[in-house]
């Protein structure tokens, strides 16, 4: 929601300055540093390979001012979508208690954001190289895209309280699926038997 949410409001080449509560965000990152400059691209890049809840953060500020705001951005599109029983209080899914989905509505989310080309190209990208110093090879951390005939997507996901939960997609003769597993050690060889099966 967060990457679709940056491409619908955002140019792609436009360089945004990092607010500098977007430095230093817990967990997985792509290292941004305040004020410093990054296109818009290269955060969405950021997000959706190496998961950077940094470069999350850093598109909600540039997108709505705030989390806050941006949450409900978020939860306005949800709804839009008929994900009734989601709701986000933040832009990288760090644990909340009142941060929560389903494994349909990520599939109905997902669905939306694949008909953007411009989305359905960045989650199937294996390896982004970013215009900037310091940390800039970005290589996609789903194993579908290498391990699923077809696979051409989507994201990860990982805390201690949701577990090991992925998003993945594969396309066969002209059709595209989408595969949805949440708190499964064995994320990847369930989503590919589920694509295999679909």
């Amino acid at each position: 929601m967060t990457a679709l949410l940056a491409i619908e409001n955002r140019s792609l080449d436009k360089k945004v300055k990092i607010h500098p509560k977007a430095e230093g965000v817990e967990g997985s990152s792509i290292y941004v540093k305040s004020n410093e400059k990054i296109k818009m691209l290269d955060l969405i890049y950021g997000l959706m390979l190496r998961s950077g809840n940094d470069a999350a953060t850093a598109i909600a500020y540039e997108v709505s001012g705030s989390v806050e705001e941006f949450a409900k951005l978020m939860n306005q599109r949800a709804k839009q979508l008929g994900a009734n029983n989601t709701n986000f209080v933040n832009p990288h899914g760090l644990s909340h208690k009142d941060h929560y989905t389903t494994a349909y509505d990520l599939g109905i989310i997902t669905r939306e954001a694949l008909k953007n080309p411009i989305f359905k190209e960045i989650v199937k990208t294996k390896f982004w190289l970013a215009d900037r110093d310091g940390y800039k090879h970005f290589t996609n951390k789903n194993r579908i895209l290498n391990m699923c005939e077809g696979g051409d997507g989507v994201k990860i996901g990982y805390t201690k309280i949701a577990g090991r939960c992925l998003v993945a997609s594969a396309t066969r003769n002209n059709m595209q699926f989408i595969a949805v597993t949440l708190n499964d050690g064995d994320w990847f060889n369930t989503a590919n038997k589920l694509l295999n099966y679909a």
